[in-house]
């Protein structure tokens, strides 16, 4: 197989494992899907790694096999490029992304699909779809202007330069930058401290905040409140709060 589900501590790590450059085929994109969904089905996972290895993230698709497509292909086969990145983007937990190396093209657009993103100092991203005479199809065009401003977006999109982890930073396209040796660890931490955290709570936290970002502020207000509300019924709102008065902030635990 070609991505690979490990679960430990609560924490389910996407492997890609592809080598060497982890090229998204078809039978990757498909198989991604269908772990994405099973994490975001698995009581025992409360976290998500996306993780490409110590090399590379995943350097895009594969061109070799998407050159022998013909427009028809395409049409038939872009909604299911597209949904293979959504459903990683819409497990209801919290997602990392661990970016080694390189995370070009549909590399980079699968590391926009997490909520968090750790690069190591020897990350490259960047969208070179223009340089084959092509845009980003598995949601670059509008994940990256959602995350760092249209303005930025365009410039990489529209150049296919590549950038190194330091101006991903400075982007706002990667959110730290840690040695290259150290990306899965601090990435699986990141995600291990939030397994422990209230699931129901964090995922109305990413509903809120996706769904805002993809509609007007009334609509974005009533989901907030509908879901702020709604934990009210929950064990974990009474366990927290109880522990608040009880113990002090912070000490409340969930798992």
């Amino acid at each position: 197989m070609t991505v690979h589900l490990e679960v430990a501590e609560g924490v389910g790590t996407l492997r890609l494992d592809r080598p060497p450059m982890n090229a998204l085929d078809i039978a990757t994109q498909d198989r991604l899907k269908e772990l994405a969904e099973e994490a975001a089905r698995r009581d025992d996972v409360r976290a998500v790694v996306l993780y490409g290895g110590e090399k590379v993230f995943a350097a895009g698709a594969d061109i070799k096999e998407m050159q022998a497509m013909d427009h028809a292909a395409m049409v038939a086969r872009a909604r299911a490029l597209q949904d293979s990145f959504t459903a990683v983007a819409r497990i209801p937990k919290p997602v990392v992304a661990a970016v080694t190396g390189y995370a070009l093209g549909g590399g980079c657009e699968l590391a926009l699909c997490a909520d968090y993103r750790i690069a190591g100092e020897n990350a490259k991203l960047g969208q070179p779809e223009i340089l084959l005479g092509l845009i980003p199809g598995a949601g670059g065009t509008q994940r990256l202007s959602r995350l760092i401003g249209p303005s930025r977006a365009k410039d990489l999109i529209f150049t296919g330069r590549q950038v190194r982890a330091d101006e991903a930073l400075a982007l706002g396209l990667v959110d730290r930058v840690v040695p290259a040796g150290e990306v899965y660890e601090q990435a699986h931490a990141w995600a291990a401290k939030l397994a422990q955290g209230p699931a129901i709570a964090l995922r109305a936290a990413k509903e809120s905040v996706d769904t805002g970002l993809e509609t007007d502020i009334d609509t974005g207000l009533a989901v907030e409140r509908n879901w702020f509300a709604g934990l009210f019924a929950t064990e974990d709102r009474e366990r927290g709060m109880r522990s608040f008065v009880e113990e002090g902030p912070g000490k409340a635990k969930f798992v």
